[in-house]
């Protein structure tokens, strides 16, 4: 791990970088799009880069990881390197573009900080980079290895279903009629668009359907901008343009929030659009026999809102100890088809039961997210059994025991 001396300059100089890690990364990507614009018009969400939440990722990710060196000498974070490796390989990330963000990494910090990079610092902080940098070549190398599918592959989309105001459905078979690759309950696949300017543009989406499905299934919520955030360039394009008959290119699944196979209780926690791997897990739940008891909660605007409802519904209602549970935001007590689940307002945990020994899994915005964590610990769930799913750049890498 960080050699000694090293560990000493990082530790000293941490407070430095770590006040100024928000300019590094922004000199940083306006130094790697320069120098490479294909990056940006074909690898990197420009409505990410746009709206500064890669940079912040980066930003965190950067910050957490020599933290961690230096509080944990003979360790390493690898929970925060699987999700950022999953991620990576999802975007097809190869080994020979490390040294290309090393390059102008190095030169942002040298830019930002000035004669405070003196060689021992240089050194010491390029001994961090690169032991995050192997260790993720590292892990995406085992990922491509252990794939049934490498690099893109056609499919092409044989339904579309409308599931609200702004979610659809999307069901696709390959092209080729090849054999479809396996994957696990909560994984996600790359989805690669053209748009009318030429650029490729790449998003991930979660898996609906349980493993074995002959089809890949992903649900898309249409993003909406407003005056900080653009809107969303692909999910607008698949929205607007791809029909039945349309050919995608999709990637092989990857994603490390995946149901566990576990005689333990279970708690299925969403909001919005994160409602999508949560319908994969339940539905391989109910494949599997799963006995154990689990409960099912779910955040959104509205019960019309809520993409998926019926599956939600459904799937659950086909285990034999299941509780749903739904909040929403606008709610009609008389609604029918919430009745006896549905319940006005946030996510309150407070008079639902958790189980000891409950094993939870979390998808949705990170206020979210932090607000059950917060409850479930208060209800003596164990951090370590919580796991969460962020779509978009992960801003929680800071706290990589989440």
């Amino acid at each position: 791990m960080l050699s000694e001396q090293s560990a000493a300059t990082v530790r000293a100089t941490l407070p430095a970088v770590g006040a100024a890690i928000g300019q590094i990364t922004e000199r940083f990507y306006a130094r790697l799009f320069d120098a490479h614009p294909e990056l940006l018009r074909d690898l990197f969400n420009r409505g990410n880069q746009a709206a500064g939440t890669q940079r912040q990722a980066l930003a965190d990710s950067i910050a957490a990881f020599a933290t961690y060196l230096v509080e944990n000498p003979d360790e390493r974070p690898d929970l925060m390197l699987q999700r950022i490796a999953h991620k990576h390989a999802s975007l097809g990330v190869t080994p020979e573009q490390y040294p290309v963000v090393h390059e102008h990494l190095f030169a942002a910090i040298a830019e930002v900080l000035g004669e405070a990079v003196t060689p021992e610092v240089a050194a010491a902080w390029t001994e961090v980079y690169w032991l995050m940098a192997n260790a993720l070549i590292a892990i995406e190398k085992r990922l491509y290895e252990q794939s049934e599918q490498r690099g893109w592959r056609e499919w092409e989309v044989v339904e579309r279903i409308e599931e609200t105001a702004d979610v659809a459905t999307f069901k696709l078979r390959p092209a080729d009629d090849a054999p479809v690759p396996g994957y696990r309950a909560g994984q996600y696949v790359s989805v690669g668009v053209e748009l009318p300017d030429g650029a490729r543009q790449i998003r991930q989406y979660s898996l609906t359907a349980a493993p074995g499905s002959p089809v890949r299934q992903f649900a898309v919520k249409r993003v909406a901008g407003d005056a900080t955030t653009p809107d969303g360039e692909v999910s607008n394009h698949l929205h607007a343009h791809v029909r039945v008959g349309d050919v995608l290119q999709l990637s092989a699944p990857y994603g490390d929030l995946v149901l566990e196979e576990t005689g333990a209780p279970l708690l299925l926690a969403s909001a919005g659009i994160g409602v999508t791997p949560m319908i994969a897990m339940l539905e391989q739940l109910a494949l599997t026999g799963h006995s154990a008891p689990v409960t099912v909660v779910h955040a959104d605007r509205s019960p019309t809102a809520h993409a998926l409802r019926s599956d939600h519904q459904a799937y659950a209602a086909k285990l034999p100890d299941a509780r749903p549970v739904f909040f929403y935001e606008q709610y009609d007590e008389d609604d029918e088809d919430t009745a006896g689940t549905g319940r006005p307002g946030l996510v309150d945990l407070g008079d639902v039961d958790v189980l000891a020994g409950t094993r939870a899994y979390l998808c949705g915005p990170l206020p979210f997210m932090r607000a059950v964590r917060e409850q479930l610990i208060g209800k003596g769930v164990s951090p370590a059994d919580i796991h969460y799913e962020v779509f978009g750049p992960d801003l929680w890498l800071a706290q990589p025991a989440a």
